[in-house]
This record gives structure tokens, C-alpha cells and sequence, in this order.
């Protein structure tokens, strides 16, 4: 299984020259071998080949091109093989449905990092700081506000510029194989759970806890401030270049809380339940409607999804996404559909008399649809006659981010009990 662990180095001023210096030829080699690639005719091999045919000139470009000869081999391997990857990334968007068009050549702010393979960079301790050992660059101190385990293999170290200026470090590890998931017939009924997500309550689970949705108000409000006086300067100017400075300090902070809580969450769900259902929304589609999209597009539930996915592979809990149709409509109790307004937040059978909260019945639905996915049996009573909770306990967002905090099951008990 692959992740990375990201960590912010601390670069000094003539280190930030020499991270820009190396990242800038990286640029103007990509941009050269990309012309070089695509004067190569698509039946010379396949992709993989054309580009390690490009590849393979670097030896006698460094020969005419002095700058090569400051970067470290497979920082220069890298940034050709980039090519691949791009066309990859390009063709799996086309097969999406996307209108993609080539490959161009990358602008300096355009091309913000460069990648370490296999070798060429180690952790060093001097003068009591953690600094990142880097071949023909620098020592560069780090952050490291976690360690990476030790059976645990760092691949590749990619350095990356963000638009506010700051340097991350992104080590992709190997880890060990995914753990065993439990057999579906072992698995506890306390321990499988079903999640609507939604913009009012971010999460509603089928254990009766909901999650209030992140409040970026504050963020977004002095982001719109930043914005209006960004669009007062003159484009290119000193000034102008400060505020641009501030308006991407304002998206970063925006970024960094909604991934921070949607980390936090996902990864609470994936670690203490063995059976996670969740709906296959088509997020694309929700955002080209006109309502609501601003809130859509804040919710990030791709996001949390692939988060959850890739946390459950790493925990070894079962994850089934369902199809969402219908399940606020449908009654989890007897399966008739009633339409309910968005306004409506109750649901109220006709035929069987069951109310619940709607997003707890859609939670329920949800359940039920990932359990026949999997094709698990139902017991003789519905999932609402056996084990829908009474009460309903609202976590605040807050406190799912807040650092050093509880479980959520134990936000939630004191939560219900104030």
C-alpha cells in the first residue's frame, strides 16, 4: 500500500534560491524533452518506451547544458518520466468524460515541484534540529511533527512550492501489505455503520451521531477581503505581488482546516468500525446546478470518500459505496417513497407510520443498500426496528479537529448528555 507523510521545511533565504534554481531547471528540461517527445511517431513503441527514449539523451545533454550537471540523476530522471505520467493522468480524465486537449509546456509558476527517487536524500540530526539531507542541494531543516515508522520504506521524496511561498516535503512510502479484513459473517452488528453526508450536518451516522458541518465563514469572509484589494493593485506590481501573497495565504488556510477535518473524521470511522457505507455521489453533476454548488463544492465529499477509502484499506475495514438514488425518499422501515422538500427534515411514513430524522432514515437506507451489496443477510426485523437509536447526539465540528480530543463516540455521549 502507498501514501506519504507531508511535512514543511524551513528553508533559509539562499536555500529558497537554490530550491527555486533547481525547480526552474527541472522546468526547462521538462519543456525541452516534451518537444523532443513529441517528435517521436506513436509507432515507435508504447508510451513507456518513447519516453525512456527520451529519457536516455539526458547523458548527452549534459555534455552542452551546464545547469543538468547541478541536479541529482534522478531528479533529472524525474522530471522527463513526468511526461508519462501527465499523458496517463490526461487519458484517464478523457475516459471520464472530460475535454482534455495536450500536452504544453509548463510556465515557471506552473511547474512547482521536483521529485528524489530511490536515493539521494536522508534524515540528519545537527545542532539538535531534524534537517532533510538533500544530494547537490542543501541540508534543509524540517518539521517533523510525526515520525515515519520503520517498517515502513521511503520510495521518493518530492519538494513542492506552494503559492504562498512555503516548501513541503512529501515522503511516499511502501508500506507493509494492507491488513485482513474480517470475514463479512464474523463482523458484529455493532460495528458496521452507515453515513449520509450533507451540507447542514456534514455527517449523519446510523449510530445516531451527527457531525456539524466545518464553519469557514471567518476564512472565507477576509478571503473576499483580500480579493477586493487584490483587484486594486496594478497586475505585476510590487504591491500587487503582496497581496497576491496574502489572497493565497487566505485559500491555504481555507485548505488545511477542511482537510484537517475531513482527515480526522474519515480517519475516526475507518478505525473503529469493521463495515463502512457510503453513498457514490456524482459530485461533478451536483456542481453545474445553480443552487447550492458554493456549499457543494465547500463539503469536499469526494474528498472525505477517498480519504475513507484509503484509510480503510490501511485500518482493513470493509468500505461499500451505494447508489444514492432515493435514499432520502425511501422509507427505511417499509420501503415506500415519499418526496420531501429539502426544507422538510423529518421523515414521516404514510403507509407505516415511522418518523426519524431524514437524514438518519437516509443514513439507515444506506446501510441496507451496502449490506445487500455485499450480499450479507438481514435479520427477520428491519435495521430501524432493531437498532435505530432514540436520541440523536450533534457533534460539533470543532470538536472532531480539535487536537488531543476524545473519541467521537465520547464527543457524542457528553455532547447528548449537556
Amino acid at each position: 500500500m502507498h501514501y506519504a507523510y507531508r511535512f514543511r521545511l524551513k528553508p533559509t533565504s539562499e536555500q529558497h534560491e537554490l530550491l527555486d534554481y533547481h525547480r526552474d531547471t527541472c522546468r526547462q528540461l521538462y519543456n525541452h524533452t516534451l518537444t523532443e517527445f513529441t517528435e517521436i511517431p506513436d509507432s515507435a513503441g508504447t508510451l513507456n518506451q518513447r519516453v525512456r527514449q527520451v529519457r536516455d539523451q539526458l547523458t548527452d545533454l549534459k555534455d552542452w547544458w551546464d545547469e543538468l550537471n547541478d541536479l541529482y540523476s534522478t531528479v533529472a530522471q524525474a522530471a522527463v518520466m513526468r511526461i508519462e505520467d501527465s499523458i496517463k493522468a490526461l487519458s484517464e480524465l478523457k475516459e471520464r468524460g472530460y475535454n482534455v486537449g495536450s500536452l504544453n509546456w509548463k510556465a515557471p509558476k506552473e511547474f512547482r515541484s521536483f521529485t528524489y527517487v530511490q536515493s539521494g536524500f536522508e534524515f540528519d540530526k545537527k545542532n539538535g534540529q531534524t534537517v532533510l539531507s538533500l544530494s547537490k542541494l542543501a541540508d534543509i531543516p524540517i518539521e517533523c511533527h510525526r515520525d515515519i515508522p520503520d517498517d515502513e520504506t521511503v520510495k521518493e521524496v518530492t519538494l513542492k512550492k506552494e503559492p504562498t511561498g512555503e516548501w513541503y516535503a512529501s515522503f511516499a512510502v511502501d508500506d507493509k501489505a494492507e491488513p485482513a479484513k474480517p470475514s463479512l459473517s464474523d463482523i458484529n452488528a455493532d460495528n458496521i455503520v452507515g453515513i449520509d453526508v450533507g451540507v447542514l450536518k456534514y455527517a449523519y451516522d446510523t449510530d445516531g451521531t451527527a457531525v456539524g458541518s466545518l464553519n469557514l465563514s471567518e476564512e472565507r469572509n477576509r478571503l473576499e477581503r483580500e480579493q477586493r484589494n487584490l483587484s486594486r493593485k496594478d497586475h505585476g506590481s510590487n504591491n500587487w505581488e503582496k497581496q497576491r501573497q496574502r489572497v493565497a495565504e487566505c485559500h491555504q488556510q481555507l485548505k488545511r482546516k477542511r482537510r484537517d477535518f475531513l482527515h480526522k473524521l474519515s480517519a475516526y470511522y475507518a478505525r473503529e468500525y469493521d463495515l463502512v457505507a457510503v453513498e457514490d455521489l456524482d459530485v461533478k453533476e451536483m456542481l453545474e446546478s445553480p443552487r447550492n454548488s458554493r456549499n457543494t463544492a465547500s463539503a469536499a465529499w469526494n474528498t472525505f470518500t477517498n480519504l475513507l477509502e484509503y484509510k480503510c484499506k490501511r485500518e482493513g475495514t470493509h468500505l461499500v459505496e451505494v447508489d444514492p438514488d432515493g435514499t432520502t425518499k425511501e422509507c427505511a422501515s417499509c420501503g415506500v417513497k415519499t418526496d420531501k422538500p429539502l426544507w422538510v427534515r423529518e421523515h414521516s411514513c404514510p403507509a407505516c407510520g415511522f418518523k426519524a430524522d431524514r437524514d438518519a432514515n437516509a443514513a439507515w437506507n444506506i446501510l441496507s443498500r451496502g449490506l445487500s451489496q455485499l450480499g450479507v443477510g438481514h435479520s427477520e426485523g428491519t435495521p430501524v426496528e432493531t437498532a435505530l437509536p432514540t436520541g440523536t447526539a450533534v457533534v460539533p465540528a470543532k470538536r472532531v479537529v480539535e487536537a488531543g480530543s476524545p473519541t467521537l463516540k465520547k464527543r457524542a455521549a457528553s455532547a447528548a448528555s449537556e
